[in-house]
Parts: C-alpha cells; structure tokens; sequence
C-alpha cells in the first residue's frame, strides 16, 4: 500500500489561501474596528468584529492614503474586502480594498433613488436650465459665515469683480436642520432678489464626506432651487462630488472658487476687452480731436468780422455810386454832342423853319432838364440806399436803444429759450458790454444785473 504525500506546513497554507481566495470574491462587510495598528510603512491593522466574532484585516499603504476620513477604534465601517490566508503564520485575515462609515451603502441607494425619481418628474430637465447674466448686477450667496467656501468666494470675486455687491443668506451647511434653512436661504434669496440687487444665486460649500455634504442630497432643496426665480449656480464640495442639489441648480461648478469664476466670467473677460479696447479708442480721439481742429482753422480762416463785413459793402456802394456817376455824365455827354451834331446839320441845311429851330431849342432844354432830373432822382436814390444801409449797421441799432445778447462762448442769443437760470449773459450795448447773469428764463421773465 502507498503512503499518502507529505505536505509541508507552507505547502498547506498555500493551498489552503488559494481555496479560500477562490471560493469568497470580493466583498463588502460590516462591522467594529479595534485593535487599530498604522504601521511606519503606512500601511493599516486591525480587527474587524461584531457581537459574537472577529476577523483580522490588513489595508495596504496605497489603499489605505486614499481614504477620506480617519479611521478610528470603536468606529462602525463597511469594507470591500478579499478573504484570504496569511502564509507566513496561518492566519485567515481580510485584505481591505476600500472602507467607509457604516451606513453609507444605504445612503448611496437613498440618493440614487431620490435622482432617479426628481429626474423622472423633469426636475434636471436641461431645457428648463437657465442661463446665467453675463453682467450680474449682483450676487446673492447662500452658505454659512463660517465656512470656508464662504472665504474663498470673497478671494475670488475680489481678484475678477470687486465692484460687484455681494448678499449673503446665512444657512448651516452641515447637520440635522441644515437642508430646511438652507431651502429656507434659497426662498428667501429668491423673494428678496429685486429689493437686494441680485441677480444671480450661489449656493456653496468646502468638501467633505457623503455624510457632511448630505444636506444637499435634500427633495424640498432640489425643489426650492426649481422654483427661485434667479439662476443657481451651485458649487458643492469637490470636482469629484455630487450632490442632488447640483443637478437641481442651472450650472453647477466643480468647487466654490468654480462657482465665483463663473458668475464673474463676464466682467473678467469685460475688464480684457477694455484693456484691450482702451488704447484703441484713445488714438480714435486723437485722430478726430486732430480732425476737428483741422476743419476749425479752415473755418476760422474763412470767418469775416462784421466791421470788415460793412466795410466791404461800404467799399462796393462806394464804387457802384462812382460807376453810376460816370455813366450818368457819359450819357449826358453824349446827348449833348447829338445835340450840336444835330444842331450843326440844321445849320447846313439853313431851314427857313425857326419855328422848328425854336422847337428844337426847347427840346434841348426839356432833355437838359430831364437829364438833370434823372441825375437828381438816381443821386437822391443812391442817398436814401446809403442811409437805409447806415441804419442797418449793429453800431447804428445799437445807438437806437437795442442790445445785442451773447452767452458766455459769444454766440448771439436770439430767443429767451436759449437762456436758462443762473446762465451767463453779455449784453452790448452802443457804449460798451454789461455782465449779466439770467435769473429767470421765459417770455415774461428778465435778467438781473450781476
């Protein structure tokens, strides 16, 4: 009869981790750590137990710096463990994947259910989302003054919009009445939005455990962002956390920061642009003011005094009376040579008529005389244009009691619409300008003299 094979102690224990590996996958269990050991390496040891038993377990360093919280004795947790045997000394042990607080499977599935229901009703429906002002008036902000998420707001709007007013809704962010104040904040946010400037809703929040951030996993919260009338942007925990509230709200940012950098996205990128514009307009100034000035000194070059204006026409009567002169005298010349000529030819003739040479004398005289007396009426007429001209000059108006108005750039005032209270009025006169200031402007009211 053969003997049976002889296995050694490691051989044994070999077989034994790889049974046991093989017939329990992967799973989550619940209970008490104790007997909690952080090795310098960093990795953990403890043991896992209930009321009536225990087991060994051991979380690697690399599982073990991802953990959330810190583990403690006397802490109720849930791991996501592989069963299997320590070779070394034949010990069952669990080897930890990931643990969490007790508990906390079941608030996954609560909100997990509590998603997938509002999501049916339409709650995070994408078309009802609103969009953001690019240029806020103001910014309401619903958190709690002692968070830190609070002071990292104030960081960030300081740096991108400092003019912009900030309204603060106090409400807890963490514990058992945290969810209805915090809805509460964002009713009355919303009631208050005209009365306070805003016109956009932060609702913020620092990072934290499923537990710490639970507040904003609330129904009436995910309902009361729906129904405020200003758009929400939210910015809850971490990049990596989720909560009911962020799909509620019409923008959700990653982090509280996110959150300020959105709202102020606007002015930031305004504030760019005139950077950018401001240089630009300054040279456009530049080229009209030249423009202008340009256009002005043409203007000014063709701009004539008055005084220079009378002098002129003066100048043009002057000359249009001699050319009118000379003609009168040219044309009496001539009417006196036809008369000798037409004398003379007479004379040769020696007509026997000196009835007809009477005539011809008296004729002569008639012409002579209307000669003279057109003469007289022309130079009469000339007389009376030059007087009528005289009494159209500003001097000679002026002299007849009238003034002449002008507001404090020199334009002539021509009606009392131009004139208002308090406004400075010179008032020439034919001896000199008085300085006068209006104290009442309209059809039945006067100046007073400074």
């Amino acid at each position: 009869m053969l003997s049976a094979p002889i296995l050694t102690v490691s051989a044994l224990n070999r077989l034994a981790r790889q049974a046991l590996e093989a017939a329990l996958p992967l799973m989550w269990v619940g209970g008490e750590i104790s007997n909690l050991t952080r090795a310098a390496s960093g990795h953990l040891y403890f043991t896992l137990k209930d009321s009536d038993a225990q087991v060994r377990c051991a979380m690697w360093r690399n599982r073990a710096q991802l953990l959330p919280f810190r583990p403690e004795n006397g802490m109720r947790v849930e791991v996501r463990a592989l069963a299997t045997l320590y070779e070394a000394r034949g010990d069952y042990q669990l080897n930890i994947e990931s643990v969490r607080r007790a508990g906390i499977g079941n608030l996954f599935e609560a909100f997990n259910q509590l998603k997938d229901r509002l999501a049916a009703e339409g709650l995070f429906d994408a078309d009802n989302k609103r969009a953001l002002p690019r240029f806020p008036r103001g910014i309401g902000l619903v958190t709690s003054p002692a968070a830190a998420a609070l002071r990292d707001v104030l960081v960030t709007l300081a740096r991108r919009a400092p003019h912009l007013p900030l309204v603060l809704y106090p409400a807890p962010v963490q514990g058992a009445d945290a969810a209805p104040r915090l809805a509460q904040a964002v009713a009355t946010a919303g009631r208050r939005a005209a009365l306070d400037g805003i016109d956009v809703l932060l609702l913020v929040r620092g990072g934290g455990s499923l537990e710490d951030l639970w507040a904003f996993n609330d129904e009436a919260l995910a309902r009361a962002l729906r129904a405020c009338p200003l758009p929400v942007v939210s910015g809850v925990g971490h990049e990596t956390d989720f909560t009911i509230a962020d799909f509620a709200a019409d923008l959700r940012a990653p982090t509280p920061t996110g959150a300020a950098e959105l709202v102020s996205a606007g002015w930031h990128a305004a504030h760019q642009e005139i950077a950018v514009l401001g240089p630009r307009l300054e040279r456009g100034i530049e080229r009209r003011l030249e423009t202008l000035a340009q256009r002005l000194d043409r203007a000014s070059l063709r701009l004539v005094h008055p005084s220079e204006r009378l002098r002129q026409t003066r100048a043009d009567i002057d000359a249009r009376a001699g050319r009118l002169a000379r003609a009168m005298k040219h044309r009496l010349e001539q009417a006196r040579f036809r008369q000798t000529a037409l004398g003379l030819r007479l004379a040769r003739l020696q007509p026997e008529l000196s009835g007809t040479r009477q005539l011809v004398a008296q004729f002569g005289h008639e012409l002579q005389r209307a000669a003279q007396t057109s003469l007289r009426q022309r130079r009469e007429r000339l007389e009376t244009l030059a007087s009528h001209l005289q009494h159209l000059c500003p001097e000679s108006v002026l002299a007849r009691g009238y003034a002449i108005a002008r507001d404090s750039r020199g334009r002539v005032l021509r009606s009392v619409g131009e004139a208002s209270a308090g406004m400075a009025v010179d008032v020439q006169l034919a001896d000199g300008t008085l300085h006068t200031r209006v104290t009442g402007a309209g059809p039945d009211e006067v100046g007073q003299k400074d």
